[in-house]
């Protein structure tokens, strides 16, 4: 018998859920979902119970359970969703689904959607955005090349739904954003990807207070939309 959750997700009987044939490629997708989590929590990116991560499957997704530390997952343990939220099978999801389901619908060729709320991400999200496409400059070559323009999206009550209507809704390219005073969040064609583009995205947070009030010399817009071009993310006029 299903019940509705809190989030307005439908949630099935779980003991059901357990006992569903998982296809060989799932097996290994969700193997791997909890290989990075671990990592990340082993990276000091993930504290607490705090962040989660998801997996695109076709029309549907896996993501983390609420409440569960991403270092400790299972993967037989893990939430199914449809892209339209619609809960599936396992446990409770993530009250932060709906960014996930906001980048897949954006994305058609992300695979993977890695949220943190790792502390040099959450400091840069809760000062001024650079520009009005990215919240972080072009500071470093790699995080142009693995990141990209990543603009700030409007604070909002964690799950709460505005939050993911602006990421999915905005008009310019990007597969990572900032949320105010919150974190970051981060879309890829794989996993592993996301994972680094994640990483990456957390070093530039990091250089950017280090050089805060230090006049940094940063890329010029035609450096970084080269970069941008030869190994294709977004910046400016490259996107």
């Amino acid at each position: 018998m299903s019940s509705v959750s809190p989030e307005g997700t439908t949630a099935p009987d779980e003991t059901t859920a357990a006992d569903r044939t998982t296809a060989p490629d799932e097996a290994a997708a969700r193997a791997e979902l909890v290989e990075t989590g671990r990592r990340l929590v082993e990276l000091g990116l993930s504290p607490g119970t705090s962040g989660n991560i998801s997996v695109r499957l076709g029309d549907r997704m896996l993501l983390t359970p609420t409440n569960e530390s991403m270092g400790a997952l299972d993967p037989e343990r893990l939430a199914v969703l449809d892209l339209s939220g619609k809960h599936l099978a396992g446990p409770k999801p993530s009250k932060e689904f709906t960014l996930h389901r906001a980048f897949y619908r954006r994305t058609p060729d992300a695979g993977a959607v890695v949220h943190l709320h790792s502390v040099n991400a959450v400091a840069a999200a809760c000062l001024t955005p650079w520009s009005e496409s990215s919240a972080v400059a072009p500071i470093t070559p790699y995080f142009v090349m693995r990141v990209g323009q990543t603009p700030l999206i409007g604070y909002a009550p964690p799950g709460d739904i505005a939050q993911a209507e602006e990421l999915e809704a905005l008009d310019l390219p990007f597969r990572a954003a900032l949320l105010a005073n919150h974190g970051s969040v981060v879309a890829q064609s794989t996993l592993s990807a996301a994972m680094n583009a994640a990483v990456e995205l957390e070093e530039a947070c990091k250089l950017t207070l280090l050089t805060s009030g230090h006049s940094p010399r940063l890329l010029t817009t035609a450096q970084a939309e080269e970069l941008a071009l030869k190994y294709g993310s977004y910046w400016g006029s490259a996107s």
